[in-house]
Order: structure tokens, then C-alpha cells, then sequence
């Protein structure tokens, strides 16, 4: 394939980059600018009240944003001959009153003077009132205002155009980063093209699928305009059909004239395996949809993703994020600070784990995490002296702890979704989880292990952690500035909701920290580092094109699952599960079968969508509390992306790691035990089968069973937001 470093350039950049990193790059700094444009805005705000406000003339800055417009009312009338106008006036039957004038034989109401009077002395106060407060503000307007407010209300104007424009700002992502993985061979399949048939079938299946999605935004944009109804956003369903048009076009070329691989044609079964995996739903929704004679149907469905677009924005924030991260030598430094203890590879994939469990809150989902982190992962743990076969069971796993932790935007999108529950109680309860998942990790690895467990002497390991602890201190130091200057300057917390537009700030700069400080240093770069460029605009551009690649990858199969969950919902088949089970127990168990189904086949983010709308009232019908019930869904959620057929968090391993490796761990163990052929796959499966028994049914015993309500005394109430 023609790579980045291959291809012809042009000002220093291939074409390719033209066309898609300096667009990406540009839509995620314009990301990043709505997001941080709304907390400055609001601090220009409060300064310009702090400066120009006037609380004892009763004058706020948001007065003086415009010109005053002066009232066209009388402050000083002739009350006496304004009463005597309104007592000669005209007067209709029942007093001018509509109300009145319903009943037709209601005489018509004599005028009071008094009455009048009063009134029209209410009017002149109040203008009077109106009057002073525009002559108040009018004194107020002076240059120094007008200079200040034609900046605040010029920022206000560039971000407003961003944040209104957030849907065509994500699909123009979206379309770019797509049509950059396609030309790659980018695309997330079961097992990653190598052969010239791998090549050929991943192009037949995209141009089937490319077709069909392009059919249905056609018709779905004819509907509409045969309805005679104005068509909002235009411009959205013109990229949606422009882009399947390009897709189709790409892949109908390499489909007549096959790409060759130079390491041989392949065969036609692990070919098939190649097949991406949105190219599937895609065709298999299509095809439903046609059948069913809904040929608008797959568009309306993928047409979602611009519902909730400030999620899917974050999302391409956080992959970017987990890049610039691997472009760092931030997780190397830290890990330096864990190896003079010598632990075991099972004690320290442990501390590993609850170190990613947090990362991968902050980058967003598991699969996120692996693709930013799983190669690190895998080097540490194989570097102590761990298996290759226990290697890629961490490195799968490793974005399986944190999906219930602060401030993952899986759970930010269930709680915008579902007004039964919040990110609050969400976050509380998934603490609790991962403190179960985690511990059972770590009791696993321990029973299962074959080697002694070691630990270096305190004495020894102790002053040199120490020693390693100093050159992480300057990066701790950028993050709590960074953290403080958002927290005292803009107001803004650190959390779920501001998470997705610090922390790529907060990456960057430490990236242009860490390459600075490093300037010039000799350092052996190991192989799970070897994408890392040598200065700062090498490395932003690299993240941004390796970030291009997951978010097309990604958000393509994000938006095909929306499709999918289309035909869920349109076939029907959640309308055979019972509404109301003779006990909770067998609600639950029902359940937590279809989650796991649900997350073996479909994307977070589009499962979660599809639950709201037709699983989650089945378990509140039956008495499932709705915590319970989310707890119980990413817990089965992460279950499903390590089961076949897909396990997405497994096919992540795999790209990340490389298929040599994988082959080389399947050949270590060919003649040991079962287990220990399977372990990668065995050991998450067990450690999250078992804390989703625990966490669906552990809940429903405590309740039903008085013998185990002390159980419930030992996690803390849930404090309200």
C-alpha cells in the first residue's frame, strides 16, 4: 500500500495530507474552539460586568451590548385629557372585552374615571421608569464599553457560528476521515487485509454496501422533497450523498482492477474474514430495508449520528487525545517509576490495568483506549517476564475497567438519553464496579499464574522509584497548571462534560513539553515506540493522520450500528419479549443475554441508543432499579467486545499488536493445555463473566433476602449532583 512517507509531496506534505490531516486538524482545533470559546465567553461575561456594571444606576453589562433603543412612549402625558380621549372613545358591546363580547346580550359596561385614571397613571410611571433606565444606559455607552463590547460580541459571533453548526462540522469529519480509511485499507474486519483477495472482497463488500447507502440518501432526499415541506439542512444530505458516491466510486475501481498484494493472493476463507464490519451491517440493513420497501430507511437511521453530534465531536477529541498521548513519552516515564519493585507480570499487569481503567475514562470507550495504549500494555507486560498469550489477554482488557469510571462518555450519552438516572449516580455505582472487576483480574491472574510471585526489597526499591519519580514531576506540574488555569481563569472543572475539551489541550501541551525537554537526546526508542516522531510538528501531524484513521474506522462502524439497531427496532423482534416477567430474577437473566448479544455485535454507542428506546422500560416495568440496570448494561457491554464473532476490543488487539505477534503467541503455546492455547481469550471472558453474575443478580439478592441486607450498608448512598 502507498503510505504517507511514500507518496509524491508537495510543500512537505503527500497529497493525502492535503486532503485529510490539515482539513481533520482544522476541524478539531474548531472543536476545541467552540468548546473552550463557551467558558471564555462566559468569563467575558462576568468581566464585563465586573467593569462596566453599575449596580446602584440598576445598569448590567448585558445592557450595554447593543445600542439602547430609546421608547417610544409619553413620560409627561396630560393625564387629564388622556382619561377624557379614553371616555369619549368608542365602546363596543360588553365593554371592548372579547371575553365579555362571548355573551351577546351583555350590556355594555360603563367607564369609571377613576379607573382610567389610575391606569394612565400606571402607564406614565412605567415609562418614566423605561425612560431613566434607557437615559442610565445611553450615559453608560462610552468607548471603552464600545471597545470591549465589539470584542466579547465578535468571539460570541465566531464560536455561535461553530456551535450552530456542529452537525455539518462532525459529517465533514466524518466524511473525510472515511474516505482517507478507505483508501488505506483501514477499516476495522475480523482479521486485517494481507493478500490480494483479502483486498478484492473488502472492496466488493464496500461497493455493495457504498451503493446501497447511497440509493437511500437519494431517496430519502426525494422524499422529503416530494413532501413539500422545506428541507432543513440541505446542505447534510448533499455530503451524505457526495460521500457514498466518492466511497462508491473507490471501491467499484479496485474492484474491477483488484489492488495486488505483494505478499500473495490469499485465500478466499481469511478473506472473508477481512470483511469490514460496517460494510456488513450496511449491506444487511440495506437489504432488510429494501425488502421491506423502507427505502429511505437506512439513511434516516445513520442520519442519528447528527442528533447527538456534540458526542461524536468529543469522541474524535479523545481518539485525537489517546494519539497525542502515544507521541509522548509520558506512560514510558511512568512506567520507569514501577520497575525497580521487579513485580510479577501478573501484580503489575494489576497496577497497569488500574492505571489504563482511568485513562480509558478519559479517552472516551475501551476500543479507544486499546488503539491509543494497547501497544505499550503489551511491551510492559511482556518485558516482565509475562507470556505472550497473558500480554494480549491485558492489552484486551485493558480498556474494559474504566468504561464505568468519571468521566467516560458512554455515560454522559446514557444519561442524555435516559432522565432516569445521571451521570452522578452512574459514576458513584460504577466505582463500586470496577473495584469488583479489577479485584477479580487480579485473583485470576493470581490462581492461574505458574510463577512465584516476586517483589523487589523495600529498602532497594524504594530510593530508586524515588529517582524515577523526578522526571515525571515537571509533567505532573503541566497538568495540575493546566488543569488550575481552566479551573480559576474560565471557571470549568475537570469533568465529564468539559473532559473531551481539556484534555486534548492538555496533551498537546504536554507533547510540546516533552519533545522540548527532549531535544537532542539520545534514547533508545523501543518497538511499541517507533511511530513516535522527532519534533513537535512531525508528531501533531502524525497523531492527527493515525487519528484520522480510527475516527473513520470507528465512527463508520458507530454509524452502521445505528442502522443495525434500525432493523432491531423496525423488524419488530424486542416486541416477542415479554413486557412483564413473572419474577426480576428471569427479567434480569432475559436481560443480560441480549446485552451481551447486543455488545457482540453492535458498537457502544449505538447499542446504548437502541436499549433506551426499547429494552431499558422492559427492566423498569419489572422493578429493576434504573442504575441497576445501566450498571448491568457496560458491564454486559464489555462482556460482548471479547466474545465472538467480533470482539472488537480482541480485533483492536490484534491490529495494534501486529498479526505476526498473535501468531507468534498462538505457535508458543501450541502443545500446553487448553488454557493456556486460549488464555488471551479465556481470562477476560472469565473475570467479566463473573462480575456481571455479581453485578446483575447480587443487587436483586440483597434486596429479596433480609439475611444479606447488611451488605448494603457497606457502599455509601449516592449524594445528589
Amino acid at each position: 500500500m502507498t503510505t504517507a512517507s511514500t507518496s509524491r509531496q508537495f510543500l512537505g506534505r503527500t497529497l493525502l495530507e492535503w486532503f485529510s490531516s490539515l482539513p481533520v486538524f482544522a476541524l478539531l482545533l474548531l472543536t476545541l474552539i467552540i468548546g473552550t470559546g463557551e467558558m471564555v465567553h462566559g468569563q467575558l461575561l462576568k468581566l464585563g460586568e465586573s467593569m462596566f456594571g453599575d449596580p446602584a444606576a440598576q445598569v448590567q453589562y448585558f445592557m450595554l451590548r447593543a445600542d439602547p433603543v430609546k421608547p417610544d412612549c409619553d413620560p409627561n402625558p396630560n393625564i387629564e385629557a388622556e382619561v377624557q380621549k379614553q371616555l369619549s372613545g368608542p365602546k363596543s358591546a360588553g365593554g371592548g372585552d372579547d371575553i365579555d363580547n362571548l355573551f351577546g346580550d351583555a350590556e355594555p359596561a360603563a367607564a369609571d374615571p377613576a379607573v382610567i385614571r389610575r391606569s394612565v397613571e400606571q402607564a406614565k410611571s412605567i415609562c418614566q421608569m423605561k425612560m431613566g433606565l434607557y437615559e442610565r444606559v445611553v450615559q453608560h455607552q462610552t468607548t471603552q464599553v464600545k471597545i470591549y463590547r465589539t470584542i466579547e460580541t465578535s468571539f460570541f459571533g465566531l464560536f455561535q457560528v461553530g456551535t450552530d453548526n456542529r452537525p455539518l462540522i462532525l459529517l465533514l469529519m466524518v466524511a473525510i476521515a472515511a474516505i482517507t480509511t478507505t483508501l488505506g485499507f483501514h477499516h476495522i474486519g475480523i482479521r486485517p487485509g494481507h493478500y490480494t483477495k483479502d483486498y478484492f472482497v473488502q472492496s466488493a463488500s464496500q461497493t455493495v454496501a457504498s451503493a446501497l447507502l447511497l440509493f437511500s440518501t437519494v431517496r430519502y432526499y426525494q422524499i422529503l422533497q416530494a413532501s413539500g415541506v422545506p428541507i432543513e439542512h440541505p446542505l447534510l444530505h448533499y455530503i451524505w450523498m457526495g460521500l457514498f458516491a466518492i466511497l462508491l466510486l473507490i471501491n467499484l475501481k479496485r474492484t474491477i482492477m483488484p489492488v495486488k498484494s505483494p505478499n500473495g493472493s490469499g485465500t478466499w476463507g481469511s478473506a472473508l474474514l477481512s470483511m469490514p464490519l460496517y460494510a456488513q451491517m450496511g449491506t444487511v440493513a440495506g437489504l432488510y430495508f429494501l425488502y421491506k420497501g423502507h427505502h429511505a430507511g437506512l439513511a434516516i437511521y445513520i442520519n442519528q449520528l447528527m442528533e447527538l453530534p456534540s458526542i461524536f465531536m468529543n469522541l474524535g477529541l479523545f481518539i485525537w487525545s489517546g494519539m497525542l498521548l502515544k507521541q509522548s513519552r509520558v506512560v514510558d516515564l511512568f512506567m520507569d517509576v514501577l520497575r525497580p519493585w521487579s513485580l510479577s507480570p501478573q501484580l503489575l499487569t494489576y497496577i497497569i490495568l488500574l492505571a489504563a481503567a482511568v485513562a480509558t475514562a478519559y479517552t472516551g470507550a475501551s476500543g479507544i483506549f486499546v488503539i491509543a495504549a494497547g501497544g505499550i500494555i503489551y511491551h510492559e507486560v511482556r518485558a516482565s517476564g509475562g507470556s505472550r498469550q497473558f500480554a494480549l489477554a491485558a492489552t484486551a482488557m485493558s480498556g474494559s475497567l474504566g468504561v464505568v469510571l468519571r468521566p467516560c462518555l458512554l455515560v454522559v450519552l446514557i444519561a442524555a438519553l435516559n432522565k432516569q438516572v445521571t451521570t452522578n449516580g452512574l459514576y458513584h455505582w460504577g466505582f463500586y464496579v470496577f473495584l469488583l472487576t479489577s479485584t477479580l483480574f487480579f485473583l485470576a491472574s493470581q490462581m492461574l499464574r505458574k510463577e512465584k510471585s516476586n517483589i523487589e526489597a523495600f529498602g532497594v526499591a524504594i530510593p530508586a522509584m524515588l529517582r524515577q519519580m523526578i522526571p515525571t514531576l515537571p509533567y505532573v506540574a503541566v497538568v495540575v497548571i493546566v488543569v488550575a488555569l481552566y479551573e480559576y481563569l474560565l471557571d470549568t472543572k475537570l469533568n465529564e462534560i468539559t473532559a473531551p475539551t481539556i484534555m486534548p489541550v492538555m496533551l498537546l501541551i504536554i507533547l510540546v513539553f516533552d519533545k522540548f525537554t527532549n531535544k537532542g537526546k539520545a534514547e533508545l526508542t523501543p518497538d511499541y515506540a517507533s511511530h513516535r516522531q522527532v519534533g513537535v510538528e512531525k508528531s501533531i501531524r502524525y497523531a492527527t493522520n493515525e487519528t484520522i484513521g480510527h475516527i473513520g474506522a470507528l465512527l463508520s462502524l458507530m454509524t452502521l450500528s445505528l442502522a443495525m439497531g434500525g432493523v432491531i427496532e423496525r423488524s419488530e423482534v424486542m416486541s416477542y419479549a415479554p413486557k412483564v416477567f413473572d419474577s426480576h430474577w428471569t427479567a434480569m437473566a432475559f436481560l443480560v443475554v441480549t446485552k451481551v448479544l447486543l455488545g457482540m455485535i453492535m458498537d457502544p454507542f449505538g447499542a446504548v441508543v437502541l436499549v433506551s428506546g426499547t429494552l431499558a422500560p422492559i427492566a423498569y416495568n419489572n422493578g429493576i432499579e434504573p442504575l441497576h440496570f445501566w450498571m448491568m448494561v457496560l458491564v454486559a457491554f464489555e462482556l460482548g467486545y471479547l466474545l465472538p464473532p467480533v470482539a472488537i476490543n480482541q480485533i483492536l488487539t490484534r491490529q495494534v499488536i501486529g498479526e505476526d505477534e498473535v501468531e507468534l503467541a498462538d505457535k508458543e503455546v501450541a502443545n500446553q493445555g487448553f488454557y493456556r492455547r486460549y488464555e488471551r481469550w479465556i481470562l477476560p471472558l472469565v473475570v467479566m463473566t463473573i462480575g456481571l453474575v455479581v453485578v446483575s443478580f447480587g443487587p436483586l439478592a440483597v434486596h429479596d433476602y433480609p439475611s444479606l441486607q447488611f451488605i448494603a450498608d457497606w457502599f455509601t448512598p449516592v449524594h445528589a449532583n
